[in-house]
């Protein structure tokens, strides 16, 4: 069984390709615009208390049509409300206020890694490559097994097991207090939140600064170019944690994952393509082109990366020994979410989506065939 881990606009038109191109330039407000504005300067939300991220507000505000601010923060704040049922936004203010407490009291076991320093967190190599800030210098660094997931070594071993350890030091002051931990998600039994105990300003910057220059260039199909908010936390496997995780796709529209240690094995990662909603449970593509393009195994290792498109269905063997903790940041486009609800089909990158049309061409071009031989008849 699969899991759910859990400009477009009423005026465009898909293309031959799969790609969505606008009709018309004029577009009303009840509509976002299909591109981001170029050089957009984001208002700034931070004063207005509102119960979304403010970041999430300032990148959803570049997909705007001109109109006034007032206007402009009801518009969006009823699109992000569409996708939080009351129950919903009961659960996060009781998540706000649990982690206000949780802030006030924990004390940081390391707290220089709470702010972002990219020289003692990331590999010299990685830094040179987003200091370029080119695609060409990102692929210099990285491996594509399979197209669409990226596998590339990120992180300097100092701040693996920084991370691991300020993980252990909060999980053993949770159990001291009357607090429980918030599991990341209903897969994982084992397991933190990194926002919950203030890591959150840190996955701003790794997710705005480290992430999104890659996500631009490889999952702009995705909603990658529009990444605004995150999800990260750290998993962990082995005796008397998760010991595996079944197939599933994330609730994310990118997903990276980067194993910080310890010493184990198994507990690979498999892949199956990639699927829009509606092809979820669908087949992997058969015989060889299921080899060639979808299935794929992935063997972690300390501070190596592996990114792929949050739609790529994937899951986890049993780990056979020892014990594997990994960090994963599930990083998530208000804009795409809200933009792609008006597209019926992704044949640019659902393998689904992309068999059906071919599968139309070609019963297409059979019925042209059928009637130029009646016609030489």
């Amino acid at each position: 069984m699969l899991v759910v881990a859990t400009d477009v606009c009423p005026t465009a038109t898909a293309t031959s390709d799969g790609q969505v191109a606008a009709r018309v330039m004029n577009l009303s407000f009840d509509g976002l615009c299909i591109s981001p504005k170029r050089d957009h300067k984001s208002e700034n939300y931070e004063y207005l208390q509102l119960e979304f991220n403010a970041h999430v507000f300032g990148s959803l505000e570049q997909y705007l049509p001109p109109h006034k601010f007032e206007v402009e923060v009801r518009y969006m704040r009823n699109i992000l409300l569409r996708y939080f049922t009351e129950n919903d936004r009961i659960r996060i203010q009781k998540l706000r206020e649990y982690r206000l407490k949780v802030i006030l009291n924990y004390p940081p076991l390391h707290r220089e890694i709470y702010t972002m320093d990219a020289e003692n967190f990331f590999t010299p190599s990685f830094l040179r490559a987003i200091k370029e800030n080119t695609e060409a210098s990102f692929r210099s660094i990285m491996a594509e097994p399979r197209k669409g997931i990226y596998t590339f070594e990120m992180l300097q071993p100092q701040f693996c097991k920084k991370l691991m350890s300020e993980v252990d030091s909060f999980e053993r002051w949770v159990r001291g207090t009357k607090l429980r931990i918030m599991r990341p998600n209903a897969m994982n039994k084992h397991g933190v939140v990194l926002d919950d105990f203030g890591l959150e300003i840190m996955l701003d910057r790794f997710l705005s600064d480290f992430i999104h220059p890659m996500s631009r260039v490889f999952y702009r199909e995705f909603g990658g170019s529009s990444v605004d908010s995150h999800h990260g936390f750290v998993v962990e496997y082995g005796i008397n944690k998760d010991v595996e995780l079944g197939l599933h796709v994330d609730d994310a529209e990118v997903s990276l994952n980067v194993c910080l240690g310890k010493e184990f094995s198994g507990g690979e990662v498999f892949f199956q393509g990639v699927r829009c909603e509606e092809h979820l449970l669908s087949n992997a593509q058969p015989g060889a082109l299921m080899e060639k393009f979808e299935i794929f195994n992935y063997f972690h290792a300390p501070g190596h990366v592996i990114l792929h498109p949050g739609r790529q269905r994937h899951g986890a063997r049993p780990t056979i020994s020892g014990n594997r903790t990994n960090l994963i940041i599930w990083c998530r486009s208000t804009a795409f979410r809200e933009l792609k609800k008006y597209q019926r089909d992704f044949p640019s990158w659902c393998g689904e989506c992309k068999r059906k049309k071919k599968e139309r061409a070609r019963l297409s071009l059979m019925v042209i065939q059928q009637e130029l031989r009646k016609r030489e008849i």
